[in-house]
């Protein structure tokens, strides 16, 4: 066998102990056995002599002992796993708090008696150092592996529980490390599959603070798969070529070593990778030494990282050639790729800008970064755009790699952000690392967050934090956390399929609103003192919410110091001044802040609340404002009435203007904890209108009267720029959702798009893009559709004519273009083609058959895609024939994604099912666009059966491949049902779900009830919605 070849090539440690018999060729105990486990010291055999005729009343003793024994070892086994099952549901009744804190939530001795059956490990141990070699065999895609594990006891245990998955044991050995070393003798081991753990039963306990070591060798494969330590491939030159890259996050190291796979166990690594010639290798250090080996091998042993946890360990193991630069304080930046992308020079801007962005981060959060080097990785296969292990970043080629002469802005701006995101990981995540996996928002809503400060800093005039964000990130994030299945920022892990959970947008996207909101309410000097200290306080080291929260309180308190007790002046906006002054705001209406307690009701609550604000007539110059939770199923509030009880209540920083037809007043501040509060305006007479959230700098939405929103509506047909770029995206957003949740009448936000003809800015155009595609999806298949498509296209017609096509210049770069100009050109393109502008259509066919007659692609990048969907779906098999093959031949990354999903825009039934196929069981299609394939199949209402039918068909194919990446299962499960929307859909789901067994089965829960609004939709406001339609003069 393979693997028994190549065991004479591993690399080896001075073997220091006795290898256990019962483990021998990696055969370990069956689960049912492990369950019984007890270790029990030998005890001397006594040699009895009896008389024969007592035999046979001995044999009847002994097997009536028998008997009894084995009763009693089943009750006992039963016991314990009901002593198990009590200490985990303890476990999960305990308080967030507690669980932050490892050693507060288990029992020691509840611990010791079958740690394995835990989620979590033991305390019991810590490490502290991994000695790892590894000898990788790139001819039949296996490696072997010896790891040296230094660990601390902390309480006495007889049990060593690591995490194991897919790997075969060959040997383990135990040895204390102290003034008395020696070999500890095994009484057990073995694996036990169902919590991904390898235990080592010793024969006498460990004693606390002392210092041991364990060393395990090891085999496994190097799958192709997406996650642990995993196989690629390229074509060069006709060739193919491989590679083998890992990624572990969030709990696959233990695919590749045993380990402490989780992140609270940080330690010191010394890697060493052995393997051909041909290849090299990279990890998260730089090579130390690299030592030629038997002909044709070389030993690369690296430098010790600094103390990390495992999630973010890193190697691989290519023939790819790179590009370097260095930042001024000397560390080297390298970007390894395809040696023909190193070539073209593709993967120049992702360096350039990763130099000035570790100087930006630098700057910003005044903490160096922290190891010699950083290399960029860019592979053909991932299951993410990227990961950000410290030091070794791995991205997906079509996120890293830049082709400027057939890119696209939106390209780019995808591109750059996803570096910048990886980038801000190296703190946020790598330097300091939450405690668990409930606070994963801790990095992810930091990084996310700070896509857009970072690009800022790239790119000064694209204003993405203030502008694309909402769009992106808060516009996008609502829809998800308006659902009655949704779930807090801050959620308890209890199971291993709960880690996977918490990896959503509600983390990535809320958990950046939510710092957005902060950052803006305490002011940028005291935000970056806080991030400072939080950062210096627990570098190297793990965090929880409340620490960050502690941080942020004492960088306010700092701050108030510095500042007037008294100042003379009034208390102006909050978004823009320093956190005292906004806390003697507060103290004026007699409320304290108090960061904690603020900052619990976001995170610790799911959803999000509607703020309603309207006049009170009883009184001169005041308004009511309200809060309660937004959620797009009123009826789940009466039938779930424990979820939406009357706890629901957030501290909601409420900024508010006035204004009329020329003027809009400076704005107010009014911290809003109460269900309802009245407050006193300035002068409010009949014309006057009411704005909330001024620039949307809050987690909510607004709702107002119905006159207010007439009001607002009329001012936006009048002048919309007395309100600004960010209020009217918006107002644009709340007055959709509102709508749909049936808070407001389905003509209210028909009437607000009229303004559209007016709006000159690209924000606003985005946010009413977005709102019309989500109406566009439950109405594509209706009788009366093309009234709804023309009623958008008499406000899109005036501006597409206005703006027209870009021209496809010779001298005209990506770098160069003015995005907000090209990106309202490219928003209003798209809006007329999708909803069937005769013109716009004739332009794609004619662009589309230039290039087919003439061979040279004249299209301009940025519209390519709408260029090649319409093209698609509107012309014949030929041109679909066309762009599959320009889909294989073309080398540029980017252009390559935008020719996949264009075959998905067929109207043809057997071309689509032809993909579909192709997508799945062939190697033509990478591993992670395959779900891309099926979502925009689904998108396309000639394809949308097809698309649901192929998903349930080859449901457990899919599963199997991405059920363990995270994303990707939900991500798939969303995309291609999002677009159901009949009775006879929504039982086919419910159905489907019911015979699935509960996999994926909080994916599935929203998937239900995004389906369940959609059919709601039809039956209560679609008859109204046409209604208005037929009498609008602009049907």
């Amino acid at each position: 066998m393979a693997l028994e070849e190549k065991r004479g090539k591993g690399l080896s440690f001075t073997q220091m102990g006795i290898e256990d018999n019962s483990m021998r060729n990696g055969r370990g105990l069956s689960d049912q056995w492990a369950d019984s486990v007890v270790v029990r010291p030998r005890t001397t055999e006594r040699h009895i002599t009896v008389h024969k005729r007592l035999v046979l009343g001995f044999a009847i003793s002994i097997l009536t002992l028998i008997i009894v024994t084995v009763i009693a070892v089943l009750l006992s086994v039963r016991f314990e796993e009901c002593a198990a099952e009590s200490s985990s549901r303890a476990a999960n009744g305990t308080s967030t708090k507690l669980n932050q804190s490892r050693d507060a939530t288990l029992n020691h001795k509840d611990e010791e008696v079958q740690p394995w059956r835990h989620l979590r490990l033991p305390t019991s141990l810590r490490p502290r150092h991994y000695d790892l070699k590894l000898s990788v065999y790139m001819d039949n895609f296996t490696f072997s592996g010896e790891v040296n594990i230094e660990f601390e006891c902390v309480n006495s245990s007889k049990f060593i529980v690591l995490h194991t998955d897919r790997l075969e044991v060959e040997k383990a050995v135990v040895y204390s490390d102290n003034k008395k070393p020696g070999v500890i003798r095994i009484h057990r081991q073995f694996h036990y599959p169902s919590n991904q753990v390898y235990v080592i039963a010793l024969h006498r306990e460990l004693k606390p603070q002392r210092t041991y070591k364990v060393n395990i060798t090891f085999e496994a494969q190097i799958e192709n798969e997406l996650l642990g330590f995993f196989r690629s491939s390229y074509v060069l030159h006709g060739e193919r070529r491989f590679l083998a890259v890992t990624q572990f996050s969030p709990t696959h190291a233990r695919k590749a070593f045993p380990c402490f796979d989780e992140p609270i166990y940080k330690a010191t690594f010394k890697i060493s990778l052995k393997h051909e010639t041909g290849y090299l290798s990279l990890s998260n250090m730089p090579v130390e030494t690299s030592v030629p080996d038997e002909e044709g091998w070389v030993t690369n042993h690296f430098f010790q990282t600094p103390r990390m946890s495992t999630y973010y360990l890193a190697w691989a193991v290519c023939n790819f050639t790179y590009k370097e630069t260095f930042t001024d304080s000397g560390v080297a930046i390298r970007l390894y790729a395809r040696p023909n992308a190193i070539e073209k020079g593709s993967g120049d801007y992702a360096l350039q800008i990763t130099k000035r962005l570790l100087k930006f981060y630098e700057d910003y959060f005044k903490v160096k970064y922290s190891l010699p080097k950083l290399d960029l990785l860019a592979v053909p296969k991932h299951p993410y755009a990227a990961m950000e292990n410290w030091g070794l970043s791995v991205f997906v080629e079509q996120k890293i790699l830049l082709d400027p002469e057939v890119s696209s802005i939106s390209y780019l701006m995808e591109l750059t952000m996803v570096v910048v995101h990886e980038i801000c990981h190296q703190w946020f995540g790598d330097l300091v690392t939450p405690v668990w996996w409930e606070d994963v928002w801790l990095k992810e809503g930091f990084a996310h967050f700070f896509e857009y400060v970072g690009t800022d800093f790239l790119f000064p005039k694209w204003n993405m934090e203030k502008q694309r964000f909402l769009t992106d990130v808060l516009h996008e994030v609502m829809l998800l956390d308006g659902l009655a299945s949704s779930h807090p920022i801050s959620q308890e892990v209890y199971q291993a399929t709960d880690i996977d959970r918490v990896f959503d947008w509600i983390a990535y996207k809320k958990g950046a609103a939510l710092i957005r909101m902060l950052a803006n309410v305490m002011g940028q000097p005291v935000f970056q003192r806080g991030l400072n200290d939080y950062l210096l306080t627990h570098m190297y080291g793990n965090a929880a919410r409340d620490d960050l929260w502690n941080k942020f309180s004492e960088a306010q308190q700092i701050h108030h110091q510095l500042q007037p007790q008294h100042p003379s002046h009034p208390i102006p906006h909050p978004m823009n001044q320093p956190y005292s002054q906004l806390k003697e705001a507060m103290q004026k209406e007699g409320k304290n802040i108090n960061i904690k307690e603020v900052m619990d009701r976001w995170t610790l609550q799911m959803g999000y609340p509607v703020v309603t604000i309207s006049r009170n007539d009883s009184l001169d110059n005041s308004v009511i404002i309200s809060q309660e939770h937004f959620v797009y199923d009123m009826d789940a509030k009466a039938r779930v009435p424990d979820l939406f009880n009357t706890s629901f209540l957030w501290q909601i920083p409420l900024t508010l203007s006035a204004g009329n037809s020329t003027y809009i007043s400076p704005e107010s501040i009014i911290w809003l904890s109460n269900r309802t509060e009245s407050h006193k305006m300035g002068q409010l007479d009949e014309g006057t209108w009411l704005l909330g959230n001024i620039n949307q700098m809050g987690y909510f939405r607004v709702n107002y009267h119905l006159h207010n929103w007439r009001l607002l509506i009329k001012q936006l047909m009048r002048n919309p720029e007395i309100i600004s770029v960010g209020n009217r995206a918006g107002l644009i957003d709340d007055v959709f959702n509102l709508a749909r949740a049936g808070y407001l009448p389905q003509n209210i936000p028909l009437e607000m798009i009229r303004y559209l003809p007016q709006e000159r800015e690209f924000l606003p155009w985005h946010a009413a893009s977005r709102s019309l595609y989500q109406l566009d999806k439950l109405l594509d298949r209706t009788e009366e559709y093309s009234m709804f498509s023309d009623y958008v296209l008499s406000q899109v017609a005036s501006m597409y004519h206005r703006l027209g096509w870009p021209v496809n210049s010779a001298n005209s770069s990506i770098m160069q273009a003015a995005y907000q100009t090209e990106e309202m050109q490219r928003e209003v393109i798209m809006l007329a083609c999708s909803f069937g502008n005769k013109h716009c259509h004739r332009q794609a066919v004619s662009l589309i058959s230039d290039w087919i007659s003439s061979n040279k692609n004249r299209i301009p990048p940025n519209v390519r895609d709408i260029v090649y969907c319409t093209g698609v779906s509107l012309m014949d098999e030929d041109v679909w024939e066309f762009i599959w093959m320009k889909f294989h031949s073309t080398a540029a990354i980017s252009e390559k994604k935008v020719l996949l999903e264009a075959l998905t825009c067929s109207d043809n039934g057997f071309l689509l099912n032809r993909l579909l196929n192709l997508s799945l069981s062939s190697d033509l299609v990478p591993d992670q666009d395959v779900i891309d394939v099926i979502i925009h199949v689904g998108r396309n209402p000639h394809g949308r059966h097809l698309a649901w039918s192929y998903f349930r068909e080859k449901w457990d194919i899919l599963n199997s491949r991405y059920g363990e990446a995270l994303f990707m299962n939900s991500k798939l499960i969303n995309g291609v049902t999002e677009f159901l929307n009949t009775e006879t859909e929504l039982n086919e789901l419910r159905d489907f779900v019911q015979s699935n067994g509960g996999v994926a089965a909080s994916a599935f829960a929203r998937a239900v009830e995004i389906v369940e609004a959609n059919v709601r939709w039809h039956r209560l406001f679609e008859q109204r919605f046409f209604q208005w339609l037929r009498k609008s003069p602009n049907s």
